[in-house]
């Protein structure tokens, strides 16, 4: 049930005892929490809980078994789903116009208010576009999409990628700027210096925020409030990621303590009970009920914190793959240009830059499935290839889930004789043996990428190409996956863009910067972002010097050598004095024409032929300003 409130208040939202389940899987009971304006709230939970679900409930797009949502009143939402589409017929730019959101509507009526001549509409139409800023939102949209790596405009989104398509319907979302933003990992598909820039972004102002994201980072920087999923319950965190887990560590141990206790004492009273005869007295009926009590807390899981898995892996010898002056292009876009590298044994290599500069395609070439321009990758003997791409998820949906695994291996070995049967394996990371009889098509998202994960490991690799694995993996199943990384007895290439993953799991560094160019670093990510930024502060400071010593050393231009330095022509110098005149006019106009639009006495006519000149005015100034601009850079 959704109802809205008409007081004053800070609240956004209130969720009083919300419930969902499908069928019989329950996936949360009684969840109960308030938005706040300024709140920035992360939910983290395994794959599986209900994360997206809860965020479809809130935003109105799914219904729930129980519960309320109450919205402040006039509460503008803006929701970022996991999956968007478009009709891919649209442009780009069309496609910004195409959502439902208020501000795109308010632009929809105010033109058919236009075309109509309808005064009334049009005066209430405007009123709407100065309080949504709906002037601007062609500017604003291209600007951050810009940001995003999007920048044919013109492009129909058929032609994107999905990755694509995803950075779209973010720009859609913060362009409208919406008083409560909800965004289901936000991060996917962003680069490092995209994500940067949304951490930036979200950061400036009062942003109300509630999100689901694996980026450790990113919930560290930008939240203020954690809210885990766990056992159908739901536990929150007044604070930052870092908090979070300090004090659920905290609960943890709590909860282990009380587990241990309860186990201890269960011992006791399951004893006292098998004593008991079959008819038993009144008095003993608060100790039985006491029993069942017992019981049930005893069962409860206790949390053993991570697991080492030290999988033995096949052996690799002392030649592992040799770049040899690879080249590689796609018409004018270069990705590799005579490259040499030789890779080192027990190697944890990661793969950084921004999307297009071809690591996807450098570790396709690695494995083979790309052929290089020019020169070859010499691959040792002994190297045995896991390779995890996005693109692997070919599971027959009717099979089980450890028939998927079963088909690959019945057990992995451990080393010393010791050895992990599939079904073993497949709770390390995380599948309850109730999920492992589960049918594939039941599983979500993130739970077929750690199953895909699983058959790549299963087949015991000694080298381990992984393109992408944090997409849509939960926090719990990275943490098992970056300690199985440390632990494993051969060769690892990471291509990703958590930087608190690369930070963890590999030692060295390859930076694709575009067009062939490529930065070898030795270090993890923050090592490399602290290179980097110490780097470009000497630069600027370098530079200023240098402007400086050259300032004070060029002597001023003696007149009987006017030539040395160019001049406007008389033509130009007038034309540099026109516009200095004519521009600040021209501003004047468009501002006083703005300003009797928004006046309310204007005659429909009046409004259609004030709206006009306006666009007039503003591809005028654009022009003149261009002009003025290079004049001026000749003027010096």
């Amino acid at each position: 049930m959704r109802q809205e409130i008409h007081i004053e208040m800070i609240s956004y939202l209130q969720i009083e005892k919300l419930t969902k389940s499908y069928g019989d899987r329950l996936l949360f009971s009684d969840i109960t929490l308030g938005i706040g304006e300024g709140d920035r709230i992360g939910i983290v939970a395994q794959n599986g809980t209900g994360k997206t679900t809860l965020l479809n409930i809130i935003a109105g797009k799914e219904d729930c078994d129980s519960g309320t949502i109450t919205l402040r009143n006039g509460i503008r939402i803006g929701y970022l789903e996991q999956t968007p589409s478009y009709p891919p017929e649209l442009t780009v730019l069309q496609a910004c116009f195409f959502s439902p959101n208020e501000t795109v509507q308010v632009i929809a009526e105010y033109e058919q208010a236009l075309v109509a001549g309808d005064n009334t509409r049009l005066e209430a139409a405007l009123e709407q576009m100065d309080r949504l800023k709906a002037w601007d939102y062609e500017q604003r949209a291209k600007q951050i999409l810009s940001k995003l790596n999007i920048t044919r405009f013109d492009q129909p989104v058929g032609e994107l990628s999905g990755g694509q398509i995803k950075r779209l319907a973010l720009a859609n979302v913060l362009i409208t700027e919406p008083n409560l933003l909800i965004l289901d990992e936000p991060t996917n598909h962003l680069d490092i210096e995209m994500t940067e820039w949304l951490e930036e972004y979200l950061n400036r102002g009062n942003t109300t925020l509630l999100m689901v994201t694996h980026d450790r980072y990113f919930l560290d920087r930008v939240c203020n409030e954690i809210i885990e999923i766990d056992n159908q319950t739901t536990y929150c965190y007044n604070g930052n990621f870092s908090y979070y887990l300090e004090k659920r560590q905290e609960r943890l141990d709590v909860q282990n303590a009380e587990t241990a206790r309860a186990r201890n004492l269960l011992r006791t009273e399951l004893d006292w009970m098998r004593r008991q005869p079959q008819a038993r007295g009144t008095k003993a009926k608060a100790r039985v009920d006491a029993f069942y009590d017992l019981e049930a807390k005893a069962r409860r899981r206790i949390d053993e914190g991570p697991v080492k898995l030290d999988v033995k892996s096949t052996y690799i010898g002392s030649k592992i793959f040799e770049a040899q002056y690879v080249s590689k292009s796609f018409d004018d876009l270069k990705i590799l240009d005579n490259f040499y590298y030789n890779f080192a044994r027990y190697e944890k290599m990661g793969i950084i830059g921004q999307n297009g500069t071809g690591k996807s395609t450098f570790i396709k070439m690695l494995i083979g499935e790309v052929a290089p321009d020019s020169g070859r990758f010499d691959i040792g003997e002994t190297v045995r290839f896991g390779y995890y791409s996005q693109d692997g998820l070919q599971f027959k949906e009717g099979m089980k889930v450890i028939d998927a695994v079963r088909e690959i291996a019945e057990e992995i070995s451990l080393g010393d004789g010791r050895r992990l049967s599939a079904s073993q394996f497949l709770q390390h990371f995380l599948f309850s043996p109730e999920k492992q009889h589960n049918y594939i098509y039941k599983l979500s998202g993130g739970e077929k990428r750690r199953l895909h994960l699983c058959t790549v490991l299963m087949r015991n690799p000694n080298f381990l190409v992984l393109d992408e694995p944090t997409n849509d993996l939960d926090i719990t199943t990275l943490s098992v996956l970056e300690e199985y990384l440390r632990n494993f007895k051969g060769c690892v290439i990471v291509v990703s863009h958590d930087r608190y993953f690369m930070d963890k799991v590999v030692d060295h560094l390859l930076v694709f910067r575009g067009n062939a160019e490529i930065k070898d670093f030795p270090g993890n990510y923050t090592d490399y972002r602290l290179w980097r930024d110490a780097r470009q502060q000497e630069e600027r400071k370098a530079a200023e010097e240098q402007r400086r010593k050259q300032a004070v050393a060029t002597p001023a231009p003696k007149k009987e050598q006017p030539a040395e330095r160019k001049r406007l022509t008389f033509k130009e110098r007038k034309e540099l004095e026109e516009l200095d005149a004519l521009i600040p006019q021209l501003e004047a106009e468009k501002a006083r024409l703005e300003v009797e639009m928004c006046s309310g006495t204007l005659t429909t006519d009046q409004l259609i032929a004030h709206s006009r000149r306006i666009e007039e005015l503003i591809a005028t100034l654009d022009d003149k300003g261009m002009r003025w601009l290079e004049l001026s850079e000749i003027e010096g």
